[in-house]
């Protein structure tokens, strides 16, 4: 006998246990894909929260309430979580999967947050809250477009070395000469400073913490910046190739 399941037909000759594995593990069917789709939401919305609770004049006036929604999501992964152990055919091997110990980090700030008044403003907290986008890894739909990327990157390795090679000759090269033209008079007090003020000028970024005084050196930064722009369409070209 055949039950409909959001859109799918599964065997009422199957367990809950097995039907519940379906539902969760595999991501193939309408079911297991729905399933996904919600894990993904509350992940995504776990994220928000916690980058809007990061606001101090927000948590400030709103701390209780962040906690509470904090503690709902903490019992919607904990749920999930023991569903997964439940419905595994091998639970002990799931538990200490990565996916599985990714899994448990997830519930963590909750539970830590009964023994912190104030958890929010502990970075280990913080970080272990950010490991729920992990949870993003499992959802196999959702990584085709990421493992195109890998192919092109595997594809374009050779170039991609060349490239990184080119770069690094040219900020080393530039970097001493700044360092010989300008000096530490001017704040170039070593290679790896010279080096660092390349890197950022090559890269278009500008910080503006060191510049140059001398118009040899003035001429100088003027060259780079304009090999940075045109080394800015290369990965483009290496992907694209």
């Amino acid at each position: 006998m055949l039950i409909f399941v959001s859109g799918s037909t599964m065997d009422t000759s199957l367990s809950r246990r097995e039907r519940l594995h379906i539902v969760i593990f595999e991501a193939n069917t309408p079911a297991g894909r729905m399933f996904d789709k919600i894990v993904l939401v509350a992940i995504l919305l776990s994220l928000l929260v916690t980058v809007i609770d990061s606001i101090e004049s927000i948590h400030r006036d709103y701390a209780t309430l962040f906690a509470w929604i904090e503690w709902g999501f903490t019992l919607l992964f904990a749920i999930e979580y023991i569903m997964r152990l439940y419905c595994s055919p091998r639970p002990l091997k799931y538990a200490f999967s990565f996916y599985g110990l990714v899994d448990l980090l997830a519930i963590v700030p909750g539970v830590l947050s009964i023994y912190y008044s104030d958890a929010q403003y502990l970075l280990i907290v913080r970080i272990i809250r950010m490991l729920r986008i992990f949870r993003v890894l499992k959802l196999g739909t959702y990584l085709r477009q990421a493992n195109y990327l890998l192919a092109a990157l595997r594809g374009s390795k050779q170039k991609i070395i060349v490239f990184l090679v080119t770069v690094s000759t040219l900020v080393t090269v530039f970097g001493t000469l700044m360092y010989v033209i300008e000096g530490p008079e001017h704040g170039f007090t070593s290679i790896p400073k010279g080096i660092y003020w390349a890197i950022v000028t090559l890269t278009t970024v500008g910080f503006g913490d060191i510049v140059p005084k001398t118009p040899v050196g003035q001429m100088l930064s003027s060259l780079v910046m304009i090999i940075g722009y045109s080394i800015i369409a290369v990965p483009t070209g290496i992907f694209t190739a």
